[in-house]
């Protein structure tokens, strides 16, 4: 026969279960906490080096031809390394030299970041034109960048998505990353970035480097503003 159970008893009991309680909600919030911390970068840093305007490396899904300021191509990996992004448009402007336009002519606003070469504009990469169920990355990502409207987290300086004209779910999601004061398609003299871990660009050689054996002579230098015209052709749809 089982021991009667007595007031001392049912009191450790409700300890217990008590405990069990506050330990299970504990567990529950270190784990969003968690959840939340994964969910980006903790740090931002400005970055100095130069600017130039290269082709969308195909790591990332875009539109043919895109091209962005080199210095956020990390972020872009980084990005699409855990959202289904594709990007639609990047750069938006003349190439020094030829002439040619790149980008989408005539989508976006004067002073548009797109025109500095530090503005995308995201698409599923099973885009629809309705909001389903194709957009919840994408709708998960404009909310990690901006948890509050018009407040975007750095390194944003302009999120436009819901509440944004021309922007939001079914019609595209626009990120541009905060720099110097700077005109109308040029480069700006510092870019804020996430602070990940590989650059995926090409480390520029140091200055007094010799080279281990006689080289060719150097191609004529690029053209000015620090614009690569190397492309693949094409035109993305922007805002």
């Amino acid at each position: 026969m089982a021991e009667p159970t007595t007031r001392a008893s049912r009191g450790r009991l409700r300890r217990a279960r008590r405990l069990a309680t506050a330990l299970t909600a504990a567990a529950v919030l270190l784990a969003g906490v968690a959840g939340g911390a994964s969910a980006g970068p903790a740090a931002t840093r400005l970055a100095f080096v130069p600017g130039e305007i290269v082709p969308i490396p195909a790591a990332i899904p875009h539109e043919e031809g895109d091209m962005v300021d080199r210095r956020i191509v990390p972020n872009l990996r980084w990005l699409a390394q855990r959202y289904p992004i594709y990007v639609t448009d990047g750069y938006s402007g003349r190439l020094p030299g030829s002439g040619e336009h790149v980008g989408c002519r005539g989508c976006h606003v004067t002073n548009s970041d797109h025109h500095n070469g530090l503005a995308v504009d995201i698409v599923p990469l099973n885009s629809s034109a309705r909001c389903d169920a194709n957009w919840r990355g994408i709708t998960h990502l404009a909310r990690w960048a901006e948890p509050r409207q018009n407040r975007p987290l750095a390194p944003f300086r302009w999120v436009g998505y819901d509440g944004d004209a021309g922007h939001g779910c079914g019609h595209h999601l626009h990120l541009s990353w905060e720099h110097a004061t700077v005109r109308q398609f040029q480069l700006a003299e510092w870019v804020e970035v996430f602070a990940v871990s590989f650059q995926g660009v090409a480390p520029r050689p140091r200055p007094n480097a010799k080279p281990a054996e006689p080289k060719p002579p150097p191609p004529p230098p690029p053209p000015p503003g620090g614009i690569s015209s190397v492309r693949s052709g094409g035109i993305g749809a922007g805002d």
